[in-house]
């Protein structure tokens, strides 16, 4: 179910998510400071494209607090915005929720990206 569900994902909105968490690693990644912060946004457009079978543990410190804090002042927003307005279009219809659900954790993983990481979901 997850293989499908992710096929419709990429096709109606994931790509674009994706290519969101593409960019801002390259941004990120322009700097020799960045490229730290670029590759986890390069980890993470994996799960924006192809969601379905998978959560996100999030975990936390000081540094990952300050790293968070960072990344939101520059590129949080804008992704958080991105998924959020995706998901309630997907809410619109009851056959658009599960992919919307999709959209709601991606916006919460934009806003603290830091000390997450991604697993296989389990049932």
């Amino acid at each position: 179910m997850s293989l499908l569900g992710n096929l419709i994902w990429f096709l109606f909105g994931g790509l674009w998510m994706g290519l969101g968490w593409v960019l801002a690693g390259l941004l990120w990644c322009v700097t020799i400071v960045g490229i730290p912060i670029g590759m986890q946004c390069f980890k993470l457009a994996g799960l924006a494209f192809f969601p379905f079978g998978k959560e996100v543990v999030y975990g936390g410190g000081l540094g990952s607090f300050f790293l968070n804090l960072l990344w939101l002042a520059v590129s949080g927003l804008p992704l958080a915005f991105q998924a959020i307005a995706t998901g309630c279009v997907f809410c619109v219809t009851i056959v658009g929720i599960p992919f919307g659900m999709q959209c709601f954790k991606l916006a919460k993983l934009s806003l603290m990206p830091f000390a997450t990481s991604v697993m296989p979901a389990r049932w």
